[in-house]
């Protein structure tokens, strides 16, 4: 899918294609930083266009989600559909609704699939976190997800010319 993606963005510049990836919930900051890496991009910028491509649906979903579920939600395909994230965020979440901020801003930072800040504002909706703690905690998440990505990257890019010498 990543892919496909990739391709319909062929004709924009590269650090706005960086930055919309980061902001899909398929690939998030997870596939961006690695893919501004191997389009040749310095770490530094690569980080931060990334950092701020999945940060900014975070506001609209904090605020959004909840009134729009629950208007959506009359309509059968709707309200199977947030069944389904719903009860799949809270399997995935049971360190947020003990922790609740901390929780979020873990939950966010770990660089998995189905843990960035698309779920993690899913979830501060679902247990009723506050804007004025959930936004900060799911920031604090990104930019240390950001920050192992990198370093996995960094890591795995050293092994890669140790191996091939």
């Amino acid at each position: 899918m990543l892919t496909l993606i990739i391709h319909w963005l062929r004709g924009i510049p590269k650090e706005w294609a960086v930055a919309i990836i980061a902001g899909l919930p398929v690939s998030e900051l997870r596939g961006a930083i690695p893919l501004a890496l191997c389009w040749g991009m310095p770490f530094s910028k690569a980080f931060w266009l990334s950092v701020a491509g999945n940060a900014l649906p975070v506001v609209p979903l904090l605020i959004l989600l909840d009134p729009i579920s629950s208007k959506l939600r009359k309509f059968k395909f709707w309200a199977k559909f947030f069944d389904w994230l719903f009860e799949r965020t809270r399997k995935k979440a049971d360190r947020i609704q003990k922790y609740e901020a901390l929780g979020l801003a873990l939950f966010v930072a770990i660089p998995l699939p189905m843990t960035g800040a698309w779920t993690g504002a899913v979830a501060a909706s679902l247990f009723k976190i506050r804007f004025r703690y959930a936004f900060p905690a799911i920031i604090a998440g990104i930019l240390i997800a950001g920050l192992l990505v990198s370093v996995m990257c960094k890591v795995g890019a050293l092994s890669w010319k140790a191996v091939m010498g």
